[in-house]
């Protein structure tokens, strides 16, 4: 069984012992039940890590003397997937997997033709869903950099996305381009891989057009038309394998 990863504040990270209170805390000691003597690893998200060994345990904290103390650079290129907004539960299940593949920023985005809708308080509460669902699978992955999920964007913004880019597809069943054909950055190397992935009613011809003019290319992720919750994690795997970062 892994060690499992909680997430602490940099003030709290640099002292020894350190206390684990706060949501956090409650969770490790109440729901995960841990004792003096188990290992836990506390991180900031940010990379900073410290290896602990739990020395006391209350009814909602717990404090953990330090093992050793360490920083994990972050992952290069980073991967950026530009998810066009999924029905129902589909969004929080495809940010999950993504997160857990290793995907580094995750870009809510209101396509034209999205059936769900992110406005006034449902935007809060939604973001807020995916951002809660993206910390808890990084835990659970052992990821000591928390994938960031922006606000939610506009067609134009992730234009600016696309241009950034050291590389930017658009998947679509109509392309020709295999996306395993395209040749990514190297691990290590500098820059952002841009993926968009449309919503259930597909990318507009006018929204495939502004991505072309920005630099991205179209291809084709498989022989099959996946769902948009899954075609963000299957063309991270292609992604990160090909660039070595698998």
């Amino acid at each position: 069984m892994s060690v499992p990863v909680f997430l602490a504040g940099a003030a709290a990270l640099a002292a020894d012992p350190v206390v684990l209170d706060g949501p956090e805390g409650r969770h490790a000691a109440s729901v995960r039940r841990l004792r003096p003597g188990e290992r836990v690893d506390l991180t900031d998200g940010a990379g900073r890590v410290a290896e602990c060994e739990v020395v006391a345990a209350g009814k909602d904290a717990l404090t953990a003397r330090v093992l050793r103390r360490y920083e994990v650079e972050a992952p290069r290129p980073r991967l950026v997937v530009v998810q066009g907004l999924p029905k129902g539960e589909r969004g929080e299940l495809a940010v999950e997997m993504m997160t857990e593949a290793g995907v580094d920023v995750i870009v809510p985005w209101a396509a034209a033709r999205c059936v769900t809708q992110w406005k006034g308080d449902r935007a809060a509460k939604s973001l807020a869903r995916w951002r809660s669902t993206a910390r808890e699978a990084a835990k659970q992955a052992r990821r000591f950099h928390l994938p960031e999920v922006t606000e939610q964007a506009g067609t134009a913004r992730v234009r600016e996305l696309i241009s950034g880019a050291a590389l930017a597809v658009v998947l679509h069943e109509e392309a020709a381009e295999p996306l395993s054909g395209l040749t990514p950055p190297k691990a290590g190397e500098p820059g952002d891989v841009v993926v968009v992935v449309g919503p259930e009613g597909g990318i507009t011809d006018e929204e495939i057009a502004g991505f072309r003019d920005a630099g991205a290319v179209p291809a084709l992720l498989g022989p099959t038309v996946l769902r948009t919750s899954t075609a963000g994690i299957a063309a991270a795997a292609v992604l990160l394998a090909r660039c070595g970062r698998w």
